[in-house]
């Protein structure tokens, strides 16, 4: 049976050596943790967050997010279209998630704020309204990926076909434009 957490701080635990039970858990905060290679495929965690924790490889197999936070963590690797897609929902502050994949999410207004994305993948992703803010999406993966209404004008590195994404009211910066056309071959000074 299934336990039932709430409104737990987890502190400065290695649960790549101790699995962390599995379970529901509702509003509980995952401090300075590390998951290294842990599998928390069927876990439900509703209204977490997680600070400075270490999530790389970790597996999330059928695993639900709901309302869940992210800070200063680093999620390498991830595959999260593998998450349970019902109720999906999570944002990004200071998170290193490369090579991390979000392939065919509904991700429509996720926040991802000062992250590192080289890598990743958000094929077939919506990400309509998204928020990049001070992004770096060095080589990452954008096909027919729905970024309409999203706002990049502080991210970087990007390369975004327009004819094989739908991008329409997204904003860029003048300073993105390049990402846009990488295509054409074209220099642009």
């Amino acid at each position: 049976m299934k336990k039932y957490i709430e409104d737990q701080t987890f502190e400065r635990l290695d649960f790549s050596k101790n699995p962390l039970p599995k379970g529901d858990y509702e509003n509980c905060s995952f401090e300075n943790c590390s998951f290294l290679d842990s599998d928390l495929s069927g876990f439900n965690f509703s209204e977490c967050q997680f600070n400075n924790c270490n999530l790389t490889m970790t597996l999330l197999n059928k695993t639900s997010l709901h309302e869940v936070k992210f800070k200063d963590c680093k999620l390498l690797g991830l595959r999260f279209e593998n998450c349970n897609p019902m109720l999906l929902s999570f944002s990004f502050d200071n998170c290193i998630l490369n090579l991390a994949s979000f392939y065919q999410l509904n991700l429509k207004k996720t926040n991802f704020l000062n992250c590192s994305l080289e890598e990743t993948d958000f094929t077939e992703c919506d990400l309509t309204g998204a928020i990049f803010d001070r992004c770096d999406f060095s080589r990452a993966i954008f096909m027919n990926t729905i970024l309409e209404k999203a706002d990049l004008r502080t991210s970087y590195n990007y390369s975004i076909d327009p004819e094989l994404n739908r991008i329409k009211k997204a904003k860029f910066s003048t300073a993105g434009i390049a990402g846009l056309l990488h295509r054409y071959d074209i220099e642009i000074e």
